[in-house]
């Protein structure tokens, strides 16, 4: 095989995987999840931040929160607190997408299936049916 056949067969392999609808669903929910992810900071940032903030150092904002390391360093823990909010808020968001539409299409996948026709009786109940008529007309005689 040569080099050229690789490349084309690469290339048209791309081409085939961009082309595909997953692909583009896929790009608008990064472009989504980036857009949100500014709304995450701004309510990590701007309001959870300081009411946490009060009841920890005593100023308005959490992302201050420092411990002060012997050597003279800080060690951020605010920020790193940040972080792991802004990580709990996105993933409860992407849970709730994904659990919606899982839902969604739980529902579009159930229809009723037709109910099953009643088995066919048996040779034994054929028999005891045939018996139990004759005896409704003898009893009726």
């Amino acid at each position: 095989m040569s080099t050229k056949e690789k490349t084309t067969g690469f290339v048209a392999e791309f081409k085939q995987f961009i082309a595909r609808g997953s692909v583009m669903d896929m790009a608008v929910g990064v472009i989504i999840g980036g857009a949100f992810k500014a709304i995450a900071d701004s309510l990590v940032n701007d309001i959870i931040n300081p009411i946490l903030g009060i009841f920890t150092s005593g100023s308005s904002d959490l992302a201050n929160l420092a411990i002060h390391l012997p050597g003279g360093g800080d060690m951020m823990v605010g920020n790193f607190i940040n972080a792991i909010l802004n990580f709990l808020i996105m993933a409860f968001v992407v849970f709730c997408i994904i659990k919606g539409l899982n839902r969604f299409h739980r529902k579009k996948d159930e229809t009723p299936a037709p109910p099953p026709a009643p088995p066919e009786p048996s040779v034994e109940e054929k028999l005891l049916m045939e018996i139990r008529d004759l005896l409704k007309e003898q009893t009726h005689e």
